[in-house]
């Protein structure tokens, strides 16, 4: 399960207790997904596993090595990846941008992404374009970049290993697993965050930054200690890449091959109940 509701509807809730109740093992993401699926959902406990959000292996790189190859040569990155919407919190992190800047002149903010299909169909490039327009309002324009489009796994790779600080600003505290930041963790960066559910666990030990929801001023600061204090920088990042070492493909996919066989071993053949009786 990539997601659990922390507050379902009363057929939600019915539909994944049923699953949960007729699964021999279900397998989330996080340790708090697990916790809110025993205590809303009345999950067997015996029979929940977590198994971490993989990640791609990524080489642990100094940012400004890859740079150069995107352009970004002098610059202090800020990255947010992603399918683009208003879940996202992309505007809180636009209006921390001026402070940080004032001291950080070089400071670009990549938003790299298309829009989310379905906001597409709703309601076209709206919401993007409401991101331009306070990037414009704010005379950001100069230090906001965005990359409209779906970039594969080896370009991918490349914006996480340029990125100085990756940040995700989303307003959902009830978030219970992000793929983003548990691929920006998988490459070492210093991640900046919103205390959501899943940043809360995973960024817990020193290995990110965590920021109250909605104050652009706190994010500001987070973020501009972490450009202004390199050494810090380096070592929040490789806190992050040792954390995520068993979040890669490999020990994953070893996870849960270790997981089916362990089921295997446990379920017996059914026993036929009914005999067919066969005359001459």
């Amino acid at each position: 399960m990539h997601t659990v509701l922390r507050h379902p509807t009363p057929h939600q809730r019915e539909v994944l207790s049923e699953l949960a109740s007729i699964s021999q093992a279900s397998v989330v993401m996080s340790r708090s997904a697990a916790n809110l699926l025993i205590q809303e959902y009345d999950a067997d406990p015996e029979r929940l596993h977590v198994i971490p959000h993989g990640v791609p292996t990524v080489a642990l790189v100094e940012s400004n090595a890859v740079k150069p190859s995107l352009g970004l040569a002098e610059r202090n990155v800020i990255l947010s990846f992603g399918l683009v919407g208003p879940g996202k919190g992309y505007e809180l992190a636009i209006e921390a941008l001026p402070a940080i800047v004032a001291k950080h002149p070089s400071v670009l903010y990549v938003i790299l992404g298309a829009t989310h299909p379905e906001l597409i169909r709703r309601e076209g490039e709206a919401y993007r374009n409401s991101l331009i327009a306070l990037v414009d309002r704010l005379s950001m324009a100069d230090h906001v970049l965005f990359v409209d489009r779906f970039v594969a796994m080896p370009e991918l790779t490349r914006w996480l290993q340029a990125a100085d600080v990756f940040v995700t600003p989303y307003p959902n505290l009830g978030q219970i697993v992000s793929g983003t930041m548990s691929y920006a963790m998988g490459a070492g960066r210093a991640i900046v965050s919103t205390p959501y559910t899943y940043a809360k666990e995973l960024l817990a030990g020193g290995r990110g930054l965590l920021v109250p929801s909605g104050s652009a001023a706190k994010l500001a600061a987070a973020i501009g200690s972490l450009f202004a204090d390199p050494d810090l920088r380096a070592r929040i990042g490789g806190r992050a890449f040792e954390y995520s070492r068993r979040m890669l493909w490999p020990a994953v996919g070893a996870e849960y091959r270790e997981l089916f066989a362990r089921l295997v071993r446990e379920t017996k053949p059914a026993r036929a109940t009914n005999q067919i009786l066969v005359r001459a």
